[in-house]
């Protein structure tokens, strides 16, 4: 996920997606975060998260839970901390982190989505069809795998912040500690917009095949995790507006994108998919 010292707490107001009912989803369910102590001692889903910090790769696996109706227990994750405890439970120190029972911790994404959909079948997140599923794990793993549309807009958020000559030098040490740990490269950095570009071009163009074909979803004729995981990462590009997901300046400066070939890249139709998976599935405004 992407980590800066800057957070904030976002709106807990929320309501329910237009066509789901007055139940409480398990995302709702529990509101308070638990430390790592008191989780490891707990069974059931229990679910690592960062108050406060809308990580594309966090409220991806939020969407997930929140869809598939799994109840959960929010722990906590230190922003920009050791998080020791963390390290010893999980043996890495990022979130989010899904650990189910007495089962090894998962940490990546595409673990997270077969978990929750082992416990929660339905509705089915990954289709059925080989040729649907390959064709949504590609493109999933083009906005959440390494060297993907994520890690892309890490390296150039990070060789941004240390390219800025007003920068301190506090905020320059925690930018190098990420860098550090994403691989950032100048050369990479650098190539990184036509990374991206590629990537919103291979999607748009998605979106318009599935448009001819009568169908409003990346892959097949109904929702599947790579809408998810589009809804999540195109705040990377265009964040929500302030109403629908409160963030802290800092973080909306960071993730609003101003690369040329980027934005030349930014269909309008990639976000309306965006507000479509929203307010059609998910929950508005965002709460962290």
């Amino acid at each position: 996920m992407l980590c800066w010292r800057v957070a904030t707490d976002c709106s807990k107001n929320s309501i329910g997606a237009k066509d789901r009912d007055a139940n409480q989803s398990g995302e709702d369910a529990v509101a308070q975060y638990v430390d790592i102590d008191e989780a490891i001692r707990m069974l059931g889903l229990r679910v690592v998260l960062t108050p406060s910090v809308p990580g594309p790769w966090t409220e991806a696996a939020k969407a997930i839970l929140r869809v598939k109706n799994l109840p959960y227990v929010k722990v906590r994750q230190e922003l920009m901390g050791e998080n020791l405890p963390l390290l010893k439970w999980t043996k890495q120190a990022t979130a989010p982190v899904f650990v189910y029972n007495n089962e090894r911790p998962r940490s990546i994404w595409n673990d997270q989505l077969y978990l929750a959909e082992r416990l929660q079948p339905n509705p089915p997140l990954i289709p059925a069809d080989i040729g649907e599923r390959m064709l949504m794990f590609g493109l999933a793993n083009e906005l959440c795998g390494e060297n993907g549309l994520g890690w892309a807009r890490r390296l150039m958020i990070v060789h941004s912040s240390l390219a800025d000559p007003n920068a301190s030098e506090g905020s320059k040490q925690s930018t190098r500690f990420l860098g550090a740990k994403y691989d950032y490269s100048e050369p990479g950095a650098e190539a990184a917009p036509a990374r991206v570009a590629q990537i919103l071009t291979t999607f748009n163009r998605q979106l318009e095949a599935q448009r001819k074909r009568g169908s409003r979803f990346l892959v097949g004729d109904h929702l599947t995790a790579v809408d998810l995981y589009w809804a999540a990462f195109a705040a990377l590009i265009q964040p929500l507006p302030d109403n629908l997901c409160q963030m802290h300046p800092g973080f909306r400066k960071m993730y609003d994108c101003k690369d040329p070939v980027v934005n030349a890249a930014s269909d309008p139709q990639l976000f309306a998919h965006r507000d479509f998976v929203y307010h059609e599935y998910l929950e508005l405004p965002v709460d962290m």
